[in-house]
């Protein structure tokens, strides 16, 4: 006799919900992304970009005081990778044991794509530093690491950790608000200039978003395949096209 039933595996909900909407953000999100980049690739421009970030920097030299700094030097530590790593793999562990795998693939796309595009870009704009930086640096300035790493894997976390709905757009309003904390830290500390820090921001999101919204579609349509399936099944003992020849 039987005392007990395995439970049906629970149905994983899907990675976006309202596609619309979220592809409309993610392109949103990406056209202020090029235009950010195309702007400090263009040389006239970025002369202009450039007496912005001069006047940022000296109206941060000049503002500066203990408990200021010690904040930034924290959002500073909260941006290494000692910090950024284990809280990446805490997240991707979490979602393997709960077996999400459309989300863990979301969350890792996201997160691959940006460590990618970090040195590459990096390499390709080759910006110097502003002077003067209250924390150690290493490497070109344009766009900032900081930014990108901590801003892609809050907005990552939120779309694999927060099911759609109030609770993620909230989650998803103070992922932001960190992430601009953040780039806003990393002009005051004059690790970067502000329009780098800025930039940023915009391509971790791009990375979150845009892996997400490849990852839905995916997702999506391997749902209405199955779905499909389910409602045509195929009829026990009918022949298959191979069985006719």
């Amino acid at each position: 006799m039987r005392t007990g039933c395995a439970m049906p595996p629970v149905a994983e909900d899907q990675v976006l919900a309202a596609r619309r909407r979220d592809a409309v953000v993610t392109a949103v999100v990406l056209a202020l992304t090029a235009a950010a980049f195309a702007a400090v690739a263009d040389h006239g421009v970025l002369s202009h970009l450039q007496r912005a970030d001069d006047a940022w920097l000296r109206l941060m030299i000049s503002g500066r005081s203990a408990p200021v700094t010690a904040v930034a030097k924290v959002f500073n530590w909260l941006g290494l990778v000692y910090v950024t790593l284990p809280v990446r793999i805490g997240i991707a562990g979490f979602l393997a044991l709960r077996r999400r795998w459309w989300h863990l693939a979301a969350f890792a796309a996201a997160i691959v794509l940006s460590e990618v595009l970090i040195g590459t870009l990096k390499g390709i704009y080759d910006r110097a530093r502003p002077p003067g930086s209250l924390v150690a640096t290493s490497g070109a300035s344009f766009p900032s690491g900081h930014s990108i790493a901590a801003t892609v894997t809050v907005i990552a976390a939120v779309i694999a950790l927060v099911p759609p709905g109030r609770a993620r757009v909230a989650w998803g309003a103070a992922a932001t608000v960190f992430s601009v904390l953040m780039a806003l830290s990393r002009a005051y500390l004059g690790a970067h200039w502000l329009s780098d820090a800025l930039a940023g921001v915009l391509l971790g999101a791009s990375c979150a978003l845009l892996a997400a919204f490849a990852v839905g579609e995916l997702q999506g349509r391997r749902t209405a395949h199955r779905a499909a399936r389910s409602a045509h099944p195929p009829i026990p003992g009918a022949a298959r096209p191979a069985d006719r020849r």
